[in-house]
């Protein structure tokens, strides 16, 4: 017996022996970096809906697409109907179309100038297309071209996107796009940009012997905007039909819908000082309009290119999407511009639609609702009653529904939990989990844990949003240097309540190699960046750089209040927006913030485009001192140092002009700071650049906060 017991015990030790060992796994460099799989392992991915039955799923394995059915969990290999398999593209110059798998077939002749943003009819019978800034369209049977326009220049772009429209209204995603298919392919609306007022922004480019300009119709704040028509043409040809709007008026129009019966189409107005929003159906066939829809707000409206309006399907109704209670909600309106009953309300702000079920007169949709950190998805009757969660949990969910609604797939996790995808009904009811990317190794290695707090802000109004990564094997005993990862934009907050702690990036999200190294990170978020809806985001009227700043001050003395925060180490990071609250803080805000690496900033905002910089602070004609107050160029006598400044010399977004500004005031105070210009870059670097701006940035962070030198182990990106 007592041998028995003693070998029982033996064997007891070993097991708590291999036990510790296995405790005290760290993440290696490969690991840490997300380069490798640790704490984490890799899962299928779930990309959409076969049919109502069915889910697609891509397996990690094989690569290949099944087709998986909701309630037995059966898989089939997936192929694609051939019928829903076109592909219309541009090679050459050239447009071509494919079908299926089928041999690609030419449609234009064109070799010295290239097509654009080749669209096909949605009944497949043309395509339609901008060439040298005129529109075209082919047809597919016998390649016959169709020149609409004939009067594109240089500064006059018919279905091509004048570039503040591509930036700031119609959004980067329509690739300059600007002319759109009615439902029953019989006509194309586009607009008309007339740029010969806007100013023109030379770009230098370096390559070569001599260089040459690269020169963009860029209008700066309180400068002219372009001239622009919204235009109809028949599909076979026919004199342009213009909607009756007068070009000269100082105006901005947003993304327009064709009705579902494409008799009419809705044209989003507004005004230069972006405070007055206006809908008016517009018929086609005569250009005239009719107002249905006039919203003011005391401080500004979002032009949104996406889910402003949703045109139901039965042809009588259609949901508006607005924040004019301070909070984004959703609104049942009919065609002649009626308020029938808001949908949602409350002090929260909705997302996105995910579904509408116009058969039972339902509406499902994600919200920022239990927490301004997570998402959700609820359900809704179109009266605004029954309103009902349908995921569960502390998590941020991404959705993905089916056709009919009947189920959705989930993606969720929050800072303390990898992801996990289930499969859900639409009463709420777990089916099937899916998967979990939680590995078998997660409780044996250390790292650094996350969680979401919040912290008050100075005037008590506000619990600000905050997400921390501490050290591996954090001891509250010792002293951490922090660095603080922001963006800083109006309605553009960065902090969620999901999985970071495995993030490969090393310009935000929660890295585990700063973790092992000892340092703290935070991503943190002010008053205007959106968890508290329109009415916190209007903190910002003419005033970008106060409130931002005020917050992210709170946050810093909150840090360095904190036993186990360094003095003096407290480095703050961002780009582009981040990158002008990163030179804020290092100017303005220097007593509290030690370092800083500002990627791309807007330094004073007479410097960037108009509908970006004036829906927040007007014009600089009408609000000067808004405009001083916020320039850092202002407050360079308050630097103390430690700045590395970093700019794309092609940037055709916030030019880098703007740094050059920064270097010339800050080189006449005779101040040490750092610039790094990356030749052929634009507002991000080109990808030959990024291996040495990774191991920069890994530079400056040891050698500032750390005190040591760069491990060799970073010649291995």
């Amino acid at each position: 017996m007592k041998k028995t017991f003693g070998g029982l015990f033996a064997v007891g030790l070993f097991i708590a022996a291999l036990s510790s060992q296995a405790q005290t796994k760290y993440l290696n460099f490969e690991q840490s970096w997300g380069r490798e799989y640790s704490i984490t392992k890799p899962i299928n991915k779930y990309i959409g809906w076969a049919d109502n039955e069915h889910y697609l799923e891509l397996d990690n394995t094989d690569k290949k697409t099944y087709r998986v059915n909701v309630k037995n969990g059966s898989r089939s290999l997936y192929t694609p109907e051939p019928k829903n398999d076109v592909q219309v593209f541009i090679k050459d110059n050239d447009i071509f179309i494919k079908y299926g798998q089928g041999e690609a077939q030419q449609l234009t002749n064109s070799p010295t100038v290239s097509e654009q943003n080749p669209t096909l009819s949605p009944d497949g019978k043309f395509v339609a297309f901008t060439r040298a800034s005129n529109l075209y369209a082919v047809n597919v049977s016998n390649r016959k071209e169709i020149q609409y326009t004939n009067d594109g220049t240089d500064v006059i772009y018919n279905g091509w996107s004048s570039w503040v429209y591509y930036e700031e209204i119609l959004g980067r995603a329509t690739n300059y796009k600007a002319f759109w298919w009615a439902p029953d392919s019989k006509q194309i609306a586009f607009m008309r940009f007339d740029d010969t007022k806007v100013p023109m922004f030379p770009i230098y480019v370096s390559k070569g012997q001599n260089g040459y300009l690269e020169e963009t119709r860029y209008p700066k704040a309180g400068q002219d905007n372009p001239e622009v028509k919204l235009g109809f043409v028949k599909v076979e040809g026919s004199p342009i039909v213009w909607a009756d709007f007068n070009e000269k008026t100082d105006q901005y129009f947003g993304q327009p819908y064709w009705s579902y019966n494409s008799e009419s189409i809705m044209v989003q107005w507004m005004n230069r000082d972006q405070n007055n929003l206006k809908f008016f159906a517009v018929n086609p066939l005569t250009g005239s309009k009719k107002e249905i829809y006039d919203e003011k707000q005391p401080t500004w409206i979002n032009l949104d290119h996406d889910e402003r309006i949703t045109y139901l399907g039965d042809n009588k109704h259609y949901i508006l999407k607005s924040d004019k209670t301070g909070w984004a909600h959703y609104y049942l309106y009919s065609l002649d511009g009626k308020l029938l009953n808001p949908i949602t309300s409350g002090d929260w702000q909705v997302t996105s639609l995910a579904k509408i079920d116009e058969k039972n007169k339902v509406i499902y949709f994600t919200a920022r609702k239990e927490n301004s950190a997570t998402n959700d998805l609820y359900r809704v009757d179109y009266t605004g009653k029954n309103l009902k969660r349908l995921t569960f949990g502390d998590y941020t969910h991404e959705v993905t529904m089916s056709p009919d609604g009947s189920y959705f797939i989930t993606n969720y996790s929050n800072v303390s939990t990898p992801n996990k995808i289930a499969l859900v009904n639409n009463n709420g009811k777990v089916v099937r989990e899916l998967a979990n990317s939680k590995s078998q190794d997660f409780d044996n290695y250390k790292f650094g844990k996350t969680e979401y707090i919040t912290i008050k802000s100075d005037d008590g109004k506000f619990d600000l949003p905050v997400v921390i990564t501490y050290p591996t094997d954090f001891d509250p005993s010792k002293k951490y240097p922090v660095v603080m990862n922001i963006y800083g934009g109006p309605d553009a907050g960065t902090v969620k309540n999901s999985w970071k702690s495995s993030s490969s990036s090393p310009y935000g999200g929660m890295s585990q190699y700063w973790a092992n190294e000892g340092v703290i990170q935070i991503a943190c978020d002010h008053r205007a960046s959106g968890h508290f809806g329109k009415q916190g985001v209007a903190w910002m009227h003419r005033n970008l750089g106060n409130w931002e700043l005020v917050d992210y001050i709170t946050i810093a003395k909150w840090l360095k209040s904190l036993p186990y925060v360094a003095d003096n180490k407290l480095l703050i990071t961002g780009h582009s927006y981040g990158g002008y609250m990163t030179c804020l803080a290092l100017t303005k805000g220097a007593d509290y913030f030690d370092f800083g690496i500002a990627g791309a900033p807007v330094t004073s905002w007479e410097l960037y485009d108009t509908h970006y910089t004036e829906r927040w602070m007007d014009t600089p004609q009408d609000n000067p001192d808004g405009y001083k107050n916020g320039s850092v160029l202002n407050y360079v006598d308050k630097y103390k140092g430690g700045l590395r400044l970093l700019h794309g010399d092609m940037d055709d977004n916030v030019h880098i002009q703007n740094s050059i500004q920064l270097v010339d005031v800050l080189t006449d105070r005779n101040v040490p700071f750092e610039f790094m210009i990356y030749p052929g870059s634009r507002h991000g670097w080109n990808r030959s650049k990024l291996k040495y701006d990774f191991r920069e940035r890994a530079r400056f962070y040891y050698q500032n906060l750390l005190e040591k030198p760069l491990p060799q182990e970073f010649d291995k990106f």
